[in-house]
């Protein structure tokens, strides 16, 4: 017998309908993209985590499709298809569709995208503070807004002078929490060394290729990977080509002998990455921080206060607003400014609303100049089960 999930609770169609209706008011177009969509772009684009929880398909001519993870993409790709002209804004309510050990995968979302602002701080105020109307209409009211930057985390890098691999490596477990940990760990010579990884064979077998491949020059380097996986008959893994494991290769090369010659550098980025707390003392605590580092993190400064301040007009205090200097979410297209909004009270169902900045994904999407873009989604089966509401 297949068992079948109990029903979860559901937001009744009123208060959908009134934060649909105050996301129209505010000027964002109801939208709906279509449920399949070409895979190879979330291949690309969306995070390893969800990645992995795809629903793959095969369309009449072999092309690969997914059912859509998320509203972003789709609606950047119908913004692109219909020859939309920035400035616009969108809102949608939908299905989205992810593999998960319990319930049936259909994920109710709503949400809105602004695409082409250039006001960007006014654009971030914008969407944070509707975000949060949106919540309480739905029937959240107390709030845990969490915010960071990965703009900030992206200057302290580069003002490290660390190897390009590093910085790619570290960049690409931003708010990855105990992983970005042990990566730095690993830069300072103090975690994993190859010693322990020769306790389990098939690691063993591959530190000693990634050994073998550093100091290799690159295209020769390129050339025997490529040559190995055609021996193998490994034409793609995961949607990536020879070509392109190849290359990760070589940057796992580049990071395998974690020697030491970092630890200061780790020492001053978990420094900054320890920064945490409401975002008026964040901003004091990033500007001591700067001070003592040298490392010039004027611009981001500003931006960051110029931020709190249009959030101050628009009624969202600094002081109620918590920045956490390693917080940020596991999507690859987002490239600054994070939110997250949980429930203060009641049990814990994980973010109730999760948005953020991603000014590069349109144009990697195909536009032919930078759109600068932000958005934001609203999880209703989780604000359902926050409000113990069933429809």
């Amino acid at each position: 017998m297949i068992a079948i999930p109990p029903k979860s609770p559901a937001l009744s169609k009123t208060r959908i309908a009134a934060a649909l209706s105050l996301l129209e008011k505010a000027g964002h177009t109801p939208i709906e993209p279509p449920v399949l969509q070409p895979a190879d772009v979330f291949l690309d684009l969306i995070g390893e985590d969800i990645r992995r929880r795809l629903f793959l398909t095969t369309g009449p001519d072999g092309a690969d499709l997914c059912l859509r993870p998320d509203f972003t993409i789709p609606v950047c790709r119908q913004h692109l298809a219909d020859g939309g002209t920035a400035p616009a804004d969108y809102v949608y309510n939908g299905l989205v569709f992810r593999q998960r050990a319990d319930g049936t995968g259909e994920i109710p979302q709503l949400g809105a995208e602004s695409l082409g602002r250039a006001d960007l701080d006014g654009a971030d105020a914008d969407m944070l503070a509707l975000s949060s109307s949106v919540l309480a209409t739905l029937g959240v009211e107390d709030q845990d807004i969490r915010i960071g930057d990965e703009t900030l985390f992206a200057a302290v890098l580069s003002g490290l002078n660390l190897p390009a691999a590093w910085q790619r490596r570290l960049r690409g477990l931003f708010g990855e929490g105990q992983k970005l940990t042990d990566a730095i760990a690993r830069m300072a010579g103090t975690g994993q060394s190859a010693g322990d990884a020769s306790r389990d064979e098939s690691r063993d077998v591959r530190f000693g290729f990634l050994s073998a491949l550093e100091g290799v020059a690159p295209e020769a380097a390129h050339a025997v990977v490529e040559d190995l996986l055609s021996i193998a008959g490994i034409s793609a893994v995961g949607g990536r080509t020879p070509s392109e494991i190849a290359d990760r290769f070589l940057e796992q090369a580049a990071l395998a002998g974690g020697n030491g010659t970092n630890a200061q550098a780790a020492a001053v980025l978990s420094r900054y990455l320890a920064i945490n707390g409401p975002a008026d003392q964040a901003l004091d605590q990033l500007r001591l921080f700067a001070a003592d580092s040298g490392i010039d993190l004027q611009l981001p400064i500003q931006t960051f206060a110029a931020r709190l301040k249009a959030l101050e007009a628009r009624g969202v205090a600094a002081s109620q607003l918590h920045f956490a200097a390693d917080f940020g979410r596991r999507l690859d297209y987002y490239s600054g400014f994070v939110f997250e909004i949980h429930a203060r009270s009641g049990a814990d169902e994980g973010q109730l609303v999760g948005g953020g900045r991603y000014d590069r994904l349109v144009t990697l999407l195909g536009a032919e100049s930078d759109v600068p873009a932000i958005g934001f989604s609203v999880w209703l089966d989780r604000v359902a089960k926050t409000c113990g509401e069933d429809a």
